[in-house]
């Protein structure tokens, strides 16, 4: 699970970067909210995975969530298929 968070939290960064271009391209008009909380979304299941108990019966849910979240960039290089499962 931590190479997945990892490869999570590279993509978000990565789309962060996008963003924050777009918006300096085309000024501070431009309509970027719609992905961006999506973006904090992610950062904020990754960083409560690194802090909940391993016991703790959520655990399995935050799992499959970060699962499915990641599955969003399979097309890309280095997601891996075996993390769908």
């Amino acid at each position: 699970m931590v190479d997945l968070l990892k490869f999570l939290r590279a993509r978000v960064e990565e789309d962060n970067h996008a963003y924050v271009y777009v918006a300096h391209t085309f000024g501070g008009e431009v309509r970027l909210d719609s992905h961006l909380p999506m973006l904090d979304l992610i950062e904020m299941l990754a960083r409560d995975y690194n802090v909940m108990d391993p016991a703790d019966t959520r655990r399995e849910g935050l799992t499959y969530a970060i699962r499915v979240l990641a599955q969003s960039y399979a097309e890309h290089p280095a997601y891996r298929q075996e993390r769908r499962r």
